[in-house]
């Protein structure tokens, strides 16, 4: 068994973990991170990105489908599935590696295993049989265990027929048709990938709208685009139960009226929420507060034992990669003893990266009104943009929200290629608190898409020249 000493321990190396990891070797830390898997967490090796790798070549294989509108001359036009995820896989191996050199360069060690956490000074590691491997004496813990798909009463995932994301990117067939039960970003953006290979897709939500926590004008067009592509679309719409029978997937579901409904499909993802990684890690012995499901923190990360701090998934909504980031530097620095004002989270961007992309930050048309502000709204189509004429992408808009007595920016929200890029301009704009005259006067280069942004603040506030 192998002993350590430290000042801080990180337990899970995601987003989170191995920048706080990073962060607080930088600041002189001595800091050891804790990884039972592969170093870069459920995000670089299972989520973002090797799940944006695919969905660049679903956007690849609509090109292909319609390059005609291109004048290209495709015929006989084929796909290597297998390859496919094959090179997912080997994006996600070099930012894995890529972990490794950080941790390297900024002398950050590495124990493999599983952390447990015994006492609030003391974590040990332990390997696949329990076996205690190695004792490391610490001042600080930050958990950063992240989450996993949510379990539902009535679906039984058996990660052959009914899967959850984790199964859905590595399949090495190509399946003729597949059941989608959630519309957030993962169920949207898997519906993308596989519809653009031609399977086809049904999609499953039970509130009104699909990807429901955005604005509502976002909602109704991504609907319309993908049923344009071919989809199914079940709103209003609970499942039953899920099981795998025979060589199907079968989904019982109710619809609004209360009737129900067997659809079958070769499989079924499970994209219905997630639950924190808070089990067998040490909570429970150091009476750490839980809260329906997530570690309770401050502004600074501390839970409610002195020296242990939690950050990410495990800390609650909202689920994104930079926020966990973010939540890393703040405990990172925080327990190094320098100044941090903690996190914005009014100012956290949500990004989605079906085609069209959604991105958007801030308050939505709604909440805004029910927030009780009177608002100033401004809508612009890329349908009146040059730049998405002439890559032939036109669907969407750019949506943004100013408090009318002040012109204060308020919320955006956007669909359309490639907004996802676009989306921190906002972000900046709000840290800053900008008005709209402050967006639409500065000047925007030409031909971009990045126009629309301009020109969405320029429509709310009646000076639009475009539209």
């Amino acid at each position: 068994m192998n002993t350590h000493q430290c000042d801080l321990v990180v337990v899970g190396s995601g987003p989170g973990g191995y920048v706080a990891a990073i962060r607080a070797s930088q600041l002189g830390l001595k800091t050891i991170c804790v990884e039972r898997d592969r170093l870069g967490g459920v995000c670089l090796n299972w989520g973002c990105i090797p799940s944006k790798a695919l969905l660049k070549n679903a956007e690849y294989m609509n090109f292909l489908n319609h390059a005609d509108d291109y004048g290209f001359n495709l015929t006989g036009i084929g796909f290597d599935f297998p390859k496919v995820i094959q090179r997912s896989r080997g994006v996600a191996e070099k930012m894995s590696n890529g972990i490794s050199f950080l941790f390297k360069k900024y002398k950050v060690q590495s124990v493999k295993g599983n952390g447990f956490i015994k006492s609030r000074n003391s974590v040990e590691v332990r390997d696949e049989n329990g076996t205690v491997t190695d004792v490391i004496e610490c001042k600080n813990v930050i958990y950063a265990t992240g989450a996993r798909s949510r379990m539902i009463p009535g679906i039984e995932v058996d990660r052959k027929k009914i899967l959850t994301s984790t199964e859905a990117m590595l399949q090495q067939e190509m399946p003729k048709s597949m059941i989608i039960m959630g519309s957030g970003a993962i169920g949207v953006e898997f519906a993308y990938f596989y519809n653009a290979y031609g399977a086809k897709v049904t999609i499953i939500e039970m509130m009104k709208g699909i990807v429901p926590v955005e604005d509502e004008d976002v909602s109704k067009e991504l609907e319309r685009n993908f049923k344009k592509s071919g989809m199914t679309i079940l709103t209003e719409t609970k499942v039953i139960s899920a099981k795998a029978k025979g060589d199907m997937a079968e989904v019982v579901i109710q619809k609004k009226d209360g009737t129900q409904e067997t659809l079958t499909a070769d499989i079924a993802l499970s994209a219905i929420g997630v639950q924190g990684n808070i089990e067998n890690v040490g909570l429970e012995g150091l009476g750490v507060t839980i809260e329906r499901g997530w570690i309770k923190v401050d502004k600074y990360m501390r839970t409610n034992v002195e020296g242990i701090y939690a950050i990410g998934d495990v800390a609650g909504p909202p689920w994104l990669a930079h926020k966990a980031t973010a939540e890393g530097h703040v405990a990172a620095e925080f327990l190094a003893g320098h100044h941090t004002d903690g996190v914005d989270y009014s100012n956290i961007p949500g990004c989605t990266y079906c085609q069209p992309q959604i991105a958007s930050l801030g308050l939505t048309e709604a909440k805004a009104k029910a927030a009780g502000y009177e608002i100033k709204v401004g809508k612009f189509p890329f349908t009146a943009s040059g730049k998405a004429h002439g890559i032939g992408k036109t669907a969407g808009f750019v949506k943004l929200i100013f408090d009318a007595k002040y012109g204060e920016f308020l919320g955006a929200h956007m669909i359309g290629a490639d907004v996802t890029e676009l989306i921190a301009e906002m972000g900046l704009a709000k840290s800053l608190e900008a008005t709209g005259p402050t967006i639409f006067k500065t000047i925007h280069a030409h031909p971009t898409l990045s126009e629309a942004v301009m020109e969405a603040a320029a429509v709310a506030f009646g000076e639009c020249v475009h539209l």
